[in-house]
């Protein structure tokens, strides 16, 4: 039996980046996920790694840049507003077709909004987190042990696709503790020969470089890159189904909110009434399939969200107004509770 420790969330993150061959952090504190750089900050001098508080958000996705484009496994780490800061840099990640991992543990916003847990970042995360045209791979962890098993796998995503990835969690996701197994079978990375590494006056010299200034050129890489897209939404969307077998009423739920959720089916399923959850785990490449397939046998559908609604628009588009999707959510920091859920469900379960 594998043994299992118990930790932070936020430290389960930086473990599992170590565990996955990640020897280079570069970032910058903010709550509340400052935990992921401290840990950092004691584990990479041990391991001969590279740890680098930089000077700004700014300063530590360009470093990330520089050593993705050497060839290394490499990860950075913020909360919204920091993210913010980095999506210029993550732009030009996307755009040089470069691998990375930016985690992202929520907070309220607008601006500096408060420090408490959110999920308002899902347009930035799942709709580019930049300017131009592009995606980064989005895993949403639902526990402190997919916070740790989803960063080895966005590491993986993003070398077998060259392209960023990140990981959508959120404050409670960060700060809560759980027991976590962390003997992972990870993949070695793969051999890079795009990497500018240095030539040993054996091959061309290779250049990372995001700008194209004929037009032409830049079209047909964006749409070799969208060809790209178009497999990683074919190959590697994931999901996790609760009590949908007989369900006559879907909910739908990511990350803490997810919890929160599953508990409500649970409640409800005691008073006789038909609910099933399907869990997006990546939110990019979203899961449509099973919500397709839910749309044909299912009277309504509950979005629960931490944020005024924005998963709900990925939903709708995924059931194509096949059936009601309607909104239940807290904002600002707050978390819905059960009873707030299960009041929603029952609603729809009696026909109002």
């Amino acid at each position: 039996m594998a043994n299992k420790v118990l930790m932070k969330g936020n430290e389960a993150i930086a473990e599992a980046a170590i565990k996955a061959g990640c020897m280079h952090y570069f970032g910058y504190p903010i709550t509340p996920q400052t935990e992921i750089a401290a840990y950092m900050a004691k584990r990479m001098p041990k391991i001969g790694g590279t740890f680098l508080q930089a000077e700004s958000e700014i300063a530590a996705i360009n470093m990330v840049y520089g050593v993705s484009a050497a060839g290394y496994r490499v990860m950075t780490s913020s909360s919204s507003p920091g993210i913010s800061l980095k999506s210029e840099g993550i732009s030009y990640l996307a755009g040089a077709d470069l691998p990375a991992v930016i985690i992202n543990v929520q907070r309220g916003g607008p601006g500096l909004g408060g420090i408490q847990p959110s999920q308002s970042d899902y347009f930035q995360a799942t709709k580019g987190g930049g300017h131009g045209d592009f995606h980064l791979i989005v895993l949403a962890p639902g526990s402190v042990q997919e916070m740790a098993s989803l960063t080895v796998k966005g590491f993986e995503l993003a070398d077998k696709y060259r392209m960023p990835a990140m990981i959508l969690a959120d404050g409670t996701m960060g700060q809560m503790m759980e027991p976590v197994e962390l003997d992972f079978d990870v993949a070695p990375a793969p051999e890079k020969p795009w990497a500018t590494n240095g030539t040993k006056m054996q091959r061309k010299h290779n250049i990372v470089n995001s700008l194209s200034l004929i037009p032409e050129e830049l079209e047909k890489f964006n749409f070799k890159r969208f060809e790209r897209y178009k497999l990683v939404e074919e190959n590697e969307a994931m999901y996790e189904e609760y009590k949908t077998e007989d369900a006559d009423i879907l909910v739908t739920a990511y990350g803490i909110a997810s919890r929160v959720t599953k508990n409500a089916v649970d409640e409800a399923r005691k008073k006789g009434i038909k609910v099933g959850l399907i869990r997006p785990i990546t939110v990019w490449p979203f899961p449509k399939k099973p919500f397709e397939k839910m749309a044909e046998k299912v009277k309504h559908i509950v979005c629960v969200e931490l944020s005024m609604g924005q998963m709900i628009e990925d939903v709708k588009l995924a059931v194509s107004c096949k059936v009601p999707v309607t909104l239940c959510n807290r904002a600002g920091g707050m978390i819905p509770s059960t009873e707030q859920i299960l009041a929603e469900i029952e609603k729809y379960a009696k026909g109002e």
